[in-house]
């Protein structure tokens, strides 16, 4: 009779070899989650003293914080808290105007627009606009832009929290684009006023307004460049640049820092039908202080002027005739002004002022501006062909007297 039993244990030994290999690779697989799971939960004494200082354990949930500054703070991307401490005090501006257009109906096609003056019949329309605010102090004056509330004939504003309420015009100045209203409520938001001196290139800021009528919003960004001018938006240009989404109907919103601090008034974007994105200017807060404080305390700004029309050399003019850079061309006199009476003519050439150089015309127009009526300026000119045969060179003391409204666009 054959024996069969090694036969069998071989046939049981082919059956049961998987099923044992598969036990001890399942086994083999738990227990290495098992060491993960125990490294993360409870480190060894050695690595919780070298966590944290002092040997105390690190608070749970440690490794998944990441390293640097508490979300919500300046630096982190979270603007929220800045935001809440600002955006309440900023507000929308509506305003009517009354608008007078040509009636020109029954006129032929193409011809309407070039027969207005003669053909003396009008319609008035209302026009309405939008824009923003910002309130400067408890007693509900509002800082927005000049060109948002010029020739308006009613203008209302609206708070974050909903209310509407009536305004009026306190006081503006053209030169700088800013003016200021007064609005009567209870509990109004103040904005908390920052500085702009201190401003540094890179810094991270907010603008916030109500763009295009959609309400109030913010967008982010940082300052790009400070000091910009020669935009020809106002007469004194000083601007903060910024890369921070301004659009139609931000004018005269807010820009604020990190910290929701009031650093700028938004006043104007580059056209975007140009193709030029991402580049806003907003009057430095500084600026705007000082301009508001005046309006307030004597109903309208009082600047220094001697009655010339400035314009900076460009360099190579200035090497090319010999004066020094930033010297400046005067391009006219205003008659019967003090730089007139005192025998400036244009095509002088403006170098110094109270001995000290200038630095282009935006310079000297604020220097002067700065010069208390009553009071007056030494002026050094340089005069040559065609008003003398030769280049000489003349210290005038030039009185200066206050500015009149008319004169905006002068020093």
């Amino acid at each position: 009779m054959t024996d069969n039993k090694p036969v069998k244990f071989l046939s049981w030994t082919r059956w049961a070899l998987p099923w044992v290999a598969l036990g001890l690779a399942a086994a083999s697989l738990l227990l290495l989650l098992d060491d993960r799971r125990a490294g993360v939960s409870a480190p060894s004494s050695a690595s919780a003293e070298s966590a944290t200082p002092g040997g105390s354990a690190p608070p749970p949930n440690a490794l998944d914080q990441p390293d640097g500054p508490i979300p919500g703070g300046p630096g982190t991307g979270d603007y929220s808290a800045a935001v809440e401490r600002s955006a309440p005090a900023v507000v929308n501006i509506f305003t009517e105007r009354v608008v007078r257009l040509p009636n020109a109906q029954n006129l032929p096609r193409g011809l309407a627009p070039f027969m207005g003056e003669m053909w003396g019949a009008y319609q008035e329309r209302v026009e309405r606009s939008l824009g923003s605010g910002v309130i400067y102090d408890d007693r509900g004056h509002v800082v927005t832009n000049y060109h948002v509330v010029a020739s308006a004939t009613q203008v209302s504003v609206q708070l974050r929290d909903g209310r509407d309420l009536p305004a009026r015009l306190v006081g503006s100045d053209r030169d700088t684009d800013l003016a200021v209203l007064q609005v009567e409520g209870s509990n109004l938001p103040v904005v908390p006023l920052g500085r702009s001196d201190g401003l540094r290139v890179g810094e991270p800021v907010l603008a916030i307004g109500n763009p295009l009528g959609l309400g109030q919003t913010v967008t982010q960004g940082i300052v790009s460049a400070t000091g910009r001018g020669r935009l020809g938006v106002s007469t004194f240009e000083s601007f903060i640049q910024t890369d921070a989404a301004i659009n139609f109907g931000n004018s005269g919103g807010a820009l604020v820092n990190g910290q929701g601090e009031l650093v700028g008034i938004n006043t104007a974007v580059i056209a975007r039908n140009a193709g030029i994105e991402g580049i806003g200017f907003a009057i430095p807060v500084d600026l705007a202080r000082g301009v508001v404080d005046a309006i307030l305390r004597d109903g309208r700004v009082i600047r220094g002027w001697i009655g010339i029309r400035p314009q900076a050399l460009k360099p190579e003019e200035a090497r090319q005739f010999g004066y020094p850079e930033g010297s400046v061309i005067v391009t006219g006199v205003y008659r019967g002004a003090p730089a007139a009476s005192e025998g400036m003519r244009p095509g002088d050439v403006i170098t110094e002022l109270d001995g000290k150089t200038v630095n282009g015309a935006e310079d000297l127009l604020a220097r002067i501006a700065s010069t208390a009526p009553g009071g007056s300026l030494m002026v050094t000119v340089r005069r040559g062909p065609p008003f003398e045969a030769r280049t000489r060179e003349y210290v005038r003391k030039i009185p200066v007297i206050e500015r009149p409204a008319e004169a905006a666009a002068s020093s």
